[in-house]
C-alpha cells in the first residue's frame, strides 16, 4: 500500500532517497488533472478585463491552488488506506490525465479572449489581439513552475525536519511537529521577508511620489487659499495631492460663465501629512484654517475624507461647486500614502481615526453655531476615504443634531453601514441596487439614476450610495471562495457579464486580482466613477435650487466631455 500511494503521489517519505530526489521527481496526476480544471475556470471573466500578463499569473496561481489540492487529496486517501491504482493502471490515468489537461487548457486558452473581449466590449474597451492566448499559458506556466519549485522546497525542509525529529519522537508525531515547523519558517520569510519589503518599497514611491514637486502646479496667491503665504499650513506640506485639489478649484469666472450667474470661489482647505505629526493636530489646524478662510460663512460645508493616496477626485468635487455657485468650502485631511487597495489591506483603521478626529473638530464647532446661522453640513467619501467617512461618527453622537448628509462613492465591502443596508435590502431589490427600508435615510444608484423612488419621502439626514455591479472593491467578498454571493443572482447589473460564473475558490481570486485593476478601466465601470454619476448623487443629497432638467443636462455634457 505504501509504494502504491508514492508511486501515485510521486513523492518520497522521510529518508527513503536523496534530498534532489524531491526535486528532480516527476509531478502527481492527480494534482495536474485538478490543475488544469481549475487554470481553466481562471480563464473566465469577472468584473473587469484582465490583460495578459495579470490573466497569466492569476491562471498560473489558480493552477497551483488545484494541483495542491490534488496533492493533498492523495494523501489523504493514502492516510485513509483507502485503495490505490495498481503501477500500471497509474501510468495509464497519468497519460490520460496530462492528455485531457493539455485538452482541456486549450479550449479553454482559445475561448478566454472571446470572453475577456465580450467583457472589454461591455465597458467600450478595445479587444484583444489573437497573441494573448500564448501569452497568458506562458506566464501561466511559468508561475505555475515557481509555484511547484516553492512547494517542493517546503516538501525538502519538512523532509529534513522529520528526519532529524523522528529518531527522537514517534514518526507521525515528528511529521506533524515538521509541517509546523517548516510552515512557520516559510510564513516567517515570507511575511517578514519579501512581504514586509515589497510594502516598505511601495510605501517609499508611493511617499516620494506624494512629496515630489509639480512644477505645473504654481503656489496659490490669494490669502484666503490654503497653502498661501498666509494660510496656517505650509504649501509643501501638502503633498502632490494636496496641491492638485487646491489648485485645481474651478474659479468663480469659470462657474458664472457656465451658470449666467454670479458665482464665488469654492474654498478648499486641505491638510497634509507632512503638515502635523499626528491626526488629531492635523485636525485641529484643519479647523483653525477653516476660520481663518471664513469656511463657516459658505452655505454648505463638506467634511471630505480622500482615497488611501490623499488624492481628492476633481470630478467630485467640481461638480458640486458648480452646483452650488462656488457656495461651498471642503476640507479633508490626508492620512496616507498608498493606494487603497493597499491602504484596505495594511492600515484600514487609520484612514478612520484621521476621518473622527476631522468631523469631531468640525462638528463641535458646527454644532456650537447658533442654528440659524449654521451652514449645512455633509459627509463624502471615495473609495477608502467612503469607509473612513462612514466611521467618522457614531450613531449616537449624531441623534441629537445629525448633519443634512453623506455621499459616499465606491465604499470598500468593509464598509460596516453599507453591509447593513444591502443585507436588510428590500425583499426583491438586487444586491447591487439595493433599497434599504422606505427610502427615506438610504438610497443607492448607478449608472442610471434611480435616486427618485416613487412614494418615498427623505428625512432630515440623506445618505446616497453611488456604485457600480462592475466595482470589485465594493462587491468582492471573503465569503465567496466558498460561497456564492448574491450579486451573482440575476437581474445582474448592466456592466456584468452574462459569462460571470461562480467557481469555489477561483471567483475569490479572480475579484481579488480585479481589486488591483479595478481603476484601469474607461470612467462609468468598475472603480472609475464619471462626473455625470456624481450629479445625480449631489443634487439629491444637497438640493441646490435653480436647477431645471435642461440646464442640469448642460451640466453634464460639460462634464462628460472632460473624460
Amino acid at each position: 500500500m505504501r509504494h502504491r500511494y508514492l508511486n501515485w503521489l510521486n513523492w518520497t517519505l522521510p529518508g527513503e532517497s536523496s534530498g534532489s530526489a524531491v526535486f528532480r521527481g516527476p509531478l502527481s496526476a492527480t494534482g495536474l488533472l485538478l490543475s488544469a480544471l481549475v487554470f481553466s475556470a481562471s480563464l473566465s471573466p469577472s468584473l473587469v478585463p484582465r490583460d495578459a500578463l495579470m490573466q497569466g499569473v492569476l491562471s498560473g496561481l489558480s493552477a497551483g491552488i488545484g494541483y495542491g489540492a490534488g496533492v493533498f487529496g492523495c494523501w489523504m486517501w493514502a492516510y485513509l488506506e483507502l485503495p490505490f491504482p495498481g503501477p500500471a493502471t497509474a501510468r495509464k490515468l497519468r497519460w490520460l490525465a496530462s492528455a485531457g489537461c493539455l485538452a482541456v487548457a486549450a479550449i479553454f486558452l482559445w475561448n478566454a479572449m472571446g470572453w475577456q473581449n465580450s467583457l472589454r466590449e461591455l465597458m467600450e474597451m478595445q479587444p484583444l489581439d489573437a497573441r494573448q492566448p500564448l501569452t497568458v499559458g506562458a506566464v501561466a506556466l511559468a508561475v505555475f513552475g515557481v509555484i511547484i519549485l516553492f512547494s517542493r522546497l517546503f516538501h525538502f525542509v519538512f523532509r529534513i525536519l522529520a528526519s532529524r525529529l523522528s529518531t527522537r519522537i514517534p514518526p507521525r508525531i515528528a511529521n506533524l511537529l515538521a509541517v509546523f515547523a517548516a510552515a512557520l519558517l516559510f510564513w516567517s520569510l515570507v511575511d517578514g521577508i519579501v512581504f514586509r519589503q515589497l510594502l516598505r518599497v511601495a510605501d517609499t514611491s508611493y511617499e516620494a511620489f506624494d512629496s515630489f514637486a509639480d512644477v505645473d502646479i504654481a503656489q496659490p496667491r490669494e490669502r484666503w487659499q490654503t497653502g498661501s503665504d498666509a494660510s496656517l499650513i505650509d504649501w509643501n506640506s501638502l503633498g502632490r495631492r494636496g496641491r492638485e485639489f487646491i489648485a485645481g478649484a474651478p474659479p468663480a469666472t469659470e462657474i458664472s460663465e457656465l451658470l449666467g450667474t454670479r458665482a464665488m470661489d469654492p474654498l478648499r482647505i486641505y491638510v497634509g501629512l507632512r503638515s502635523a505629526d499626528d491626526a488629531q493636530t492635523r485636525a485641529r489646524l484643519a479647523l483653525q484654517e477653516m476660520l481663518r478662510v471664513g469656511a463657516f460663512e459658505r452655505s454648505v460645508v463638506v467634511v471630505a475624507t480622500p482615497t488611501g493616496t490623499g488624492w481628492m477626485d476633481p470630478m467630485a468635487m467640481d461638480t458640486l461647486d458648480f452646483l452650488h455657485a462656488g457656495d461651498v468650502a471642503t476640507v479633508a485631511v490626508q492620512y496616507s500614502y498608498l493606494a487603497s487597495w493597499l491602504s484596505l489591506l495594511v492600515e484600514p483603521g487609520y484612514g478612520a481615526e484621521t476621518s473622527r478626529a476631522l468631523f469631531a473638530a468640525v462638528y463641535g464647532h458646527w454644532k456650537s453655531m447658533p442654528s440659524e446661522q449654521r451652514p449645512r453640513l455633509y459627509l463624502f467619501g471615495l473609495s477608502l476615504g467612503a469607509l473612513s467617512s462612514e466611521r467618522s461618527a457614531s450613531f449616537y453622537e449624531l441623534l441629537g443634531e445629525p448633519p443634512q448628509g453623506a455621499f459616499w462613492v465606491g465604499p470598500p465591502f468593509a464598509s460596516s453601514i453599507w453591509r447593513h443596508t444591502t443585507e436588510q435590502r428590500v425583499a426583491g431589490s438586487p444586491a447591487w441596487l439595493p433599497r434599504y427600508g422606505d427610502g427615506s435615510i438610504v438610497r443607492y444608484t448607478g449608472q442610471t439614476n434611480a435616486l427618485a423612488i416613487d412614494g418615498a419621502k427623505w428625512g432630515p439626514l440623506r445618505i446616497v450610495y453611488l456604485q457600480y455591479a462592475s466595482d470589485p472593491i465594493t462587491f468582492f467578498e471573503p465569503t465567496m471562495f466558498f460561497r456564492q454571493p448574491e450579486w451573482f443572482l440575476p437581474p445582474r447589473g448592466p456592466d456584468v457579464s452574462a459569462d460571470l460564473r461562480w467557481y469555489p475558490i477561483v471567483t475569490g481570486l479572480q475579484v481579488a486580482v480585479d481589486i488591483m485593476l479595478a481603476t484601469e478601466v474607461p470612467l462609468g465601470y468598475g472603480h472609475a466613477y464619471a462626473p455625470e454619476h456624481y450629479i445625480d448623487g449631489w443634487l439629491e443629497v444637497t438640493q441646490p435650487a435653480g436647477w431645471t432638467e435642461t440646464s442640469l443636462k448642460s451640466l453634464k455634457a460639460r462634464f462628460a466631455g472632460r473624460r
